[in-house]
């Protein structure tokens, strides 16, 4: 079984927006309802699993989309909205993607090759080369060091797993008191598994700041 488990529970801040960016209403669709519809759309997904923030649940409850298996509650922060999701799903064998609510350019492909990949590996991220060179700076900020551009990528969503092993990470992640806004970062930090990174798309962008809001017309 594969689940798709969006998370839509940030308030979105940085959007300076008077609702949470994932609401704002696009061409007639809030943004959310564009991302569902990736999914909804792909043929290798069967189940969907909202976490969407307590004021929305109702109106996310009443959207008309058959893959939809639950909404639910986020939590505090993205790890607990991530955790919340990912232990309603029971079928240890499962895999799982998941996914950022505001990165309604995902392509069909790229959900596939995740799917597929995990086939193969128990944990994937998704990721592009970075086209900027990136430095590391001391406390002073003086440069400590030049990277190497073709060793880094920039991650993205979706994030892929095993229900099994996310579900063991976060566990033990609520037990050690780790916090993280990555699921990648959990099963690297607790050294559960290697995790293999897929081909991202430029264009998977993840909606944060108000002049992102304002080319959207243009994009959906």
């Amino acid at each position: 079984m594969n689940y798709a488990v969006i998370l839509a529970s940030g308030t979105g801040s940085r959007a300076k927006t008077d609702i949470p960016k994932q609401f704002i209403k696009v061409k007639g669709k809030t943004l959310i309802e564009y991302t569902i519809e990736k999914f909804q759309n792909n043929k290798m997904t069967d189940k969907i699993i909202l976490v969407v923030l307590d004021e929305y649940l109702e109106f996310c409850k009443n959207l008309k989309y058959d893959k939809i298996q639950k909404v639910i509650k986020g939590g505090k922060k993205r790890q607990d909205s991530s955790r919340l999701g990912v232990m309603e799903i029971k079928e240890e064998n499962a895999k799982v993607l998941i996914h950022d609510g505001a990165r309604p350019f995902i392509k069909d492909k790229i959900i596939n090759d995740c799917y597929l990949a995990l086939d193969k590996y128990n944990a994937i991220n998704t990721g592009v080369e970075t086209q900027d060179t990136i430095i590391e700076i001391d406390k002073d900020n003086f440069i400590k060091r030049t990277l190497k551009r073709n060793t880094l990528r920039r991650c993205q969503t979706p994030q892929g797993f095993k229900a099994s092993l996310i579900k063991k990470a976060h566990l033990l992640a609520q037990e050690k008191n780790l916090d993280f806004t990555d699921d990648c970062g959990l099963i690297t930090e607790l050294n559960l598994d290697r995790v293999y990174v897929v081909e991202g798309d430029i264009e998977n962008i993840k909606i944060t700041y108000e002049n992102e809001i304002k080319t959207l017309n243009e994009k959906l």
